[in-house]
């Protein structure tokens, strides 16, 4: 399920590197000369710090940097300490470094602190200032704000103390003899009290945020925000419900790893973290050890949300009393939280689309293992999705599988629908916009055409592969556009809603309070503030996600409407609206494919697809208008053309990816020929295609009816597709008509099916459709409605007297014939002749058509 990257070794890239360098100039002979190294801090810029203890007695800092994969030396001790915390500047011009203390026998009689945090002078290594010699536990951790200047001659330092508090330090520098840098009045450090009284803390280097819990009459969690100029402000605070006195000591997390803790500390009553994206999202997790009952529950409270949710799970095994091997690790990927528990289950948790577990994906047994860790690890969860192996020294970045994800699929005897449509998800919405994957779920699609027992993959794989485009725009578009058509079902499947082994509850949480300026809550805290008052609104209304299928009744009164080519003023004018918004979507879509088309579509003019489209981007536009006005209208505007104009070129994709794997080519659109195999496979696809996104009220790029008509009379047996016209599968657009009319030869079978589609076509497309049929008949209907429409048109005029004419080509001898002509030929000098706009239509040619159709029908001549 999950791929490990490794992307620091401690042997490799660290020890190996010191033995080169060390044996060179023979200070060490062999690697037995570097012991006890130990990674200590990771910076925000990825710099992993580290000590090691050398065969003279010393003990050594270095830093790695991943982007030049150097090592760097920073301090030595010229004796042997135990360093338990540690961290360096941004200019790395400072150090500051906590060190335990143990008595020694023989100085047991002289009192000793067991912490003294020190502050290094290191550019060049210069003065060393005592900063604390306390007996508790300190952290270090120096700020590393965000700032375009150069050179900043001003560093603010943390220290977190297991006593429950933290102070920032503000330490002046100043530059000596050109590139000496030292502190300026070491003496008089200036120092700030940030937080107090709190029994568990964490810190996000990459945001300069700074987590912890107070536990007073409830616990309460706040998070201050350092800024760049020197200052932070308490932003934030959320009343949690924990369990009472959740930590009996304190717990640092993302502050350093202390290999020196006191061996009493030896139980975590419970692991919780803090988890925030830059989309605006925050979610707190926590859990507690799995007791006897062999169940371990834990809980995301997913605040962007206003909800949380807790998991229990019952794990397999034997009893066993409680552990901190039976925490489990939450590791952040992405917008999933990732809770691993080693040897039992991986729970994928989709923090953005929460309501249904199918949209989370659960795996327990082999399913579950990584198989790089071993079963001894000691595994960290990082920062920026990472883990660390303490024992071994290893850092790896965690990433989602897409080739176990799409085994997921493939194994459809054996997965449950809810596994498969949590995977669909994952592979579509996480691993982004690529390639060779979406051919991957099309070929998957076209093996399992026919839709799941609970679920439409294909309408799955629209409205997913959709949201990827907008869901990092804005977190509250997740409550008003569609993801997935399993709410579009009056009720869920069971089996969606229900994993075996894992029980959810669901409960509404504390609403968050925010603080202090309004300038200070900008970015992030601006968008999360907005997301959770915005859920009480979506609470509130009804149906505030977007639902096209609800747009059936608009589209069928709209169909009406162009069907009849009403003249009403407000039609029209609304058809003229709805026609703008088409242009601007085809035109989107234009503008990105300017290479050669395998398939034709985009290429006629599909009068009900184009009318759809524009009513789409219409009810979409009104619908986000009212819900999210916040957005403004201008890039409102601009989201939903891009949405219509990408629902019609993953089709297009879809459509080209079948082409290209069965291989149709361009005799395909021959109607003379029978179709093949391939071909009728291609068929019953875009039949499903059409049948999925009719059933989500979905617009088809135009010419996609007439390309699946085409496929139609070529694989069909000829009643069976009328049949398929008759119910509305196959539509009969002009296009198609004019194709079979001109294509097909006049045989018996060809003849027949030539008037069963012109008996089923509306009046208006039957007479430009009779133009391109060279048959009797179709002259006959020509003639026929000639003569009406011209003799309509005399009727109103005042009438006139018949003139001979002597005129070669009348026939005296058949005198009705005679008259009829003379009629029409003088009626066509006096009235405009309707029909003007057709080739080879008047009075000799509806005399030449009726003297043919006696002849023939008298049996003098064959058809």
């Amino acid at each position: 399920m999950l791929q490990l990257s490794a992307t620091f070794d401690l042997q490799q890239d660290v020890v190996s590197s010191i033995f080169k360098k060390e044996a060179t100039v023979g200070i060490i002979k062999e690697y037995s000369g570097i012991v006890d190294t130990r990674i200590l801090n990771i910076e925000r810029d990825g710099g992993v710090l580290y000590s090691w203890k050398g065969e003279t007695g010393t003990t050594r800092i270095g830093k790695y940097d991943p982007n030049t994969r150097q090592n760097k030396l920073l301090y030595t001790f010229d004796k042997q300490v135990c360093v338990s915390s540690c961290s360096l500047n941004k200019e790395e011009t400072l150090l500051a470094v906590s060190l335990a203390q143990r008595t020694r026998t023989e100085e047991r009689l002289r009192p000793v602190s067991k912490c003294l945090t020190l502050l290094i002078e290191i550019h060049p290594i210069n003065n060393t200032k005592v900063l604390k010699a306390v007996d508790c536990r300190v952290r270090v951790q120096f700020l590393h704000p965000d700032t375009e200047r150069d050179s900043v001659l001003e560093s603010h330092l943390l220290l977190v103390a297991e006593d429950g508090y933290v102070e920032q330090l503000h330490v002046m520098l100043v530059r000596q003899e050109g590139y000496r840098v030292v502190m300026l009045s070491p003496e008089c450090l200036a120092r700030d009290r940030v937080a107090e009284e709190f029994s568990w803390v964490q810190w996000d280097s990459q945001t300069q945020r700074l987590f912890y819990l107070t536990h007073r009459e409830k616990a309460v969690l706040k998070c201050v925000q350092f800024s760049h100029d020197r200052d932070c402000e308490t932003l934030f605070e959320l009343v949690l419900e924990l369990p009472s006195n959740p930590f009996t000591c304190m717990r640092f997390v993302n502050l350093g790893f202390d290999h020196h803790q006191e061996t009493q500390q030896e139980r975590e009553e419970m692991r919780m973290v803090v988890i925030t994206n830059n989309t605006g999202s925050m979610c707190v997790c926590y859990s507690q050890p799995a007791c006897v009952n062999q169940e371990i529950t834990y809980t995301i409270v997913l605040v962007h949300r206003g909800c949380s949710k807790t998991f229990s799970v019952a794990l397999d095994g034997t009893p066993s009393p409680c552990s901190t091997d039976l925490l489990p690790l939450f590791i952040p990927i992405g917008y999933y939280v990732v809770v691993y528990l080693s040897g039992h289950f991986l729970h994928c948790i989709n923090t953005r689309q929460q309501e249904l577990l199918c949209h989370s994906l659960f795996l327990s047994g082999v399913d579950a293992e990584l198989g790089v860790l071993g079963s001894d690890s000691v595994v960290l969860s990082l920062p920026e999705s990472s883990l660390l192996d303490l024992n071994t020294g290893r850092m790896y970045t965690v990433d989602l599988n897409p080739s176990f994800l799409m085994d997921l699929l493939h194994c459809s005897h054996r997965r449950p629908d809810a596994q498969r449509l949590a995977a669909l998800h994952c592979l579509l919405l996480y691993m982004g916009p690529n390639a060779a994957l979406e051919l991957k779920i099309i070929d998957w699609i076209c093996d399992n055409v026919m839709p799941f027992d609970t679920f439409d993959q294909i309408q799955e794989f629209i409205l997913a592969s959709l949201y990827r485009i907008i869901y990092k725009k804005c977190l509250s578009l997740d409550e008003v556009l569609p993801y997935s058509s399993v709410f579009e079902k009056k009720k869920v499947p069971e089996a969606l809603d229900q994993v075996p082994g894992v029980t959810c509850t669901t409960e509404l949480h504390a609403e968050p309070v925010f603080k202090g300026k309004a300038r200070s809550l900008q970015g992030y805290w601006e968008e999360l503030q907005w997301s959770t008052e915005k859920m009480k609104y979506f609470e509130a209304v009804p149906n505030p996600r977007y639902r096209a299928s609800q747009n059936l009744p608009d589209w069928t009164k709209l169909l009406t409407t162009l069907l009849e080519k009403s003249k009403n003023k407000k039609a029209s004018n609304y058809l003229r609206h709805i026609e703008e918004n088409t242009k601007q979507v085809l035109s989107k879509v234009d503008s990105w494919n300017l290479d050669q088309k395998v398939v034709l579509l985009f290429q006629e003019e599909d009068s009900q697809q184009r009318a759809l489209i524009g009513l789409m981007v219409d009810k979409l536009r009104e619908h986000l208008n009212r819900h999210l006005p916040r957005l403004g209208k201008k890039k409102i505007d601009v989201l939903v053309v891009n949405y219509v104009a990408k629902l019609l070129e993953l089709i297009r994709r879809m459509l080209e990816s079948v082409w290209l794997k069965y291989k149709l080519g361009p005799l395909v659109l021959c109607l003379k020929q029978q179709g093949s195999s391939a071909e009728w496979t291609v068929f019953h696809v875009m039949c499903r295609i059409l049948e999925a996104t009719k059933t989500l009220c979905l617009p088809l790029p135009p010419g996609y009816h007439t390309l699946l008509s085409v496929l139609g009379v070529r694989c069909l047996p000829r009643h069976t597709f009328l049949q398929y016209v008759d119910h509305g599968v196959l539509q009969l657009t002009e296009t198609f008509v004019s194709r079979l009319m001109t294509d097909l030869d006049n045989s018996d079978a060809n003849e027949e099916l030539k008037f069963s589609i012109v008996k089923r076509l509306p009046e208006s497309m039957e007479q430009r459709i009779c133009h391109l049929w060279d048959h009797p008949i179709s002259s006959a209907c020509i003639s026929r409605d000639y003569v009406r429409g011209l003799l309509e048109k005399h009727a109103k005029t005042k009438g006139s007297m018949f003139m001979e004419r002597d005129e070669p080509g009348f026939r005296p001898e058949f005198l009705p014939l005679t008259f009829l002509t003379k009629i029409l030929l003088d009626v066509e000098d006096r009235v405009l002749n309707p029909f003007e706009e057709q080739e080879n239509v008047d009075a000799r040619f509806v005399e030449e058509t009726a003297l043919k159709q006696t002849l023939i029908l008298m049996g003098f001549q064959d058809k």
